[in-house]
């Protein structure tokens, strides 16, 4: 059996959190039970580039990218050296920084749907801010929603309802405790692709529908006309359309989905890689929208701090500087290609599917009910050759050729210990881990 690189400082570590942090880690991303908990690192101690180390001294490639956050590389010098400039200048005044007007400009400059701006830490509480905004300007309280919008109450009452696919809650695996029951019935998911079910909702509660808040892509573009669709439902019944731009924006294009496919809502939540794993978050809309905020009460310390602001305006101008759709294009094209080629190779069916941004492996398995199994051989076997991954990427500008190479040569020696075991019928034998445990599942493909 292959050797695994040793994790024990990562394991102990972890233990210690358990004892002091519930839920071990603050993001449910990086709980160990996301990855092969015992196999795959969990703490690193320094980052650079497409690359990382953990505390147990291992180096590894990095296609998480701290879930979407990191886009141009870990501590990229450009955007480094901006940020200790100002922490030189200080990191918070009293009074107001001009860099809010600047970023405000750059935004509304490269998003189409922007003519005025708020600013957040985070893509949550963006999302938060804009239901705010969307409920104060039109004065109405209900959200209907299809996507992952965060952890705050307005969204997660949703889970006192169920999904009307299954009857399940619409975030299986989250339930909504704490989250006040009176909330329930105030915001409403609907199945992404479904126009019908869309406007049935709004018929239904025809004049209660503050806004639509959809993630307008995951992994895969929509059906021709689908988006479109949903921003005429949205005109017709007079209820604001907001996009949720936190994880599909800025790789794709710049000035996000609504720019690639040239459907503009009415608002639009971006944060993650915009500031290239600097702590920003911000929602962008049209005058009409947005300008009512004035009169609400939105307000946050540090959401205008002067390192967040450096970092997005510094990231921004480096996407735009250093061609970054094309090179997305290059990059995720030739990964989904090379991975094609070592399926095929091993003799497995499936395929590299979903955007260039975030190539996703797909295998043909006798049984559905292996999937789970097999994802986490997958992501055990690539633990133990130094790639941390799920079986998605998310590639950095910082992803070279011989990242990619070094990645589809780990690829081509996990597909055969995944074949193997098929073929023996003993998966578990091959698992040195508990199955990869998803937190939620998403409303949007």
């Amino acid at each position: 059996m292959h050797d695994y690189l040793q994790v024990t400082q990562s394991l102990k570590t972890y233990e210690r959190a358990g004892k002091l942090i519930p839920g071990w880690t603050q993001l449910i991303s990086r709980r160990a039970s996301q990855f092969a908990n015992g196999v795959s690192p969990i703490y690193a101690k320094c980052a650079k580039g497409a690359r990382f180390i953990d505390i147990d001294g291992n180096e590894y490639i990095d296609w998480v990218s701290a879930v979407g956050a990191i886009i141009l590389g870990h501590a990229d010098e450009v955007v480094d050296q901006a940020v200790k400039e100002q922490i030189d200048r200080g990191s918070l005044y009293s009074l107001n920084s001009p860099l809010e007007i600047e970023l405000a400009e750059e935004l509304v400059d490269t998003i189409p749907s922007a003519e005025m701006v708020r600013y957040t830490k985070g893509g949550g509480e963006a999302c938060a801010v804009a239901v705010r905004i969307a409920r104060g300007t039109s004065g109405k309280e209900k959200i209907l929603f299809c996507g992952y919008h965060g952890w705050h109450d307005w969204y997660q009452a949703a889970n006192y309802l169920v999904n009307p696919e299954d009857g399940e809650f619409p975030f299986a695996g989250i339930e909504p405790i704490g989250v006040p029951q009176v909330l329930s019935n105030t915001v409403i998911p609907f199945t992404y692709g479904d126009l019908t079910m869309l406007e049935e909702l709004l018929k239904t509660n025809q004049s209660q529908i503050a806004a639509i808040m959809m993630e307008p892509i995951r992994s895969a573009l929509p059906d021709l006309g689908y988006l479109e669709g949903v921003k005429a439902l949205a005109q017709k019944y007079d209820v604001i359309l907001i996009f949720d731009e936190v994880s599909c924006g800025w790789r794709l294009s710049i000035g996000g989905v609504q720019k690639y496919l040239n459907v503009v809502p009415d608002m639009t939540v971006v944060a993650k890689a915009m500031s290239n794993g600097y702590p920003m978050g911000a929602v962008v809309g049209s005058r009409t929208v947005m300008e009512p905020a004035d009169r609400m009460f939105i307000s946050s310390s540090y959401w205008s701090d002067n390192i967040g602001l450096v970092a997005a305006l510094t990231t921004i101008k480096e996407l735009k500087q250093r061609n970054s759709e094309t090179r997305f294009k290059e990059i995720g094209e030739k990964l989904s290609k090379e991975i094609d080629r070592a399926i095929a190779d091993v003799g497995l069916l499936g395929a590299c599917t979903g955007l260039y941004t975030n190539p996703t492996i797909n295998l043909d398995l006798p049984d559905d009910t292996l999937a789970p199994k097999v994802k986490t051989l997958f992501i055990q076997e690539m633990s133990s050759r130094g790639i941390l991954c799920y079986t998605t990427f998310k590639p950095t500008l910082a992803h070279t050729e011989e990242d990619i190479d070094l990645t589809v040569q780990a690829i081509t020696d996990t597909l055969v210990v995944i074949q193997s075991g098929l073929e023996s019928g003993d998966i578990d034998n091959l698992l040195a881990c508990d199955i990869k445990q998803d937190p939620f599942r998403r409303l949007v493909r």
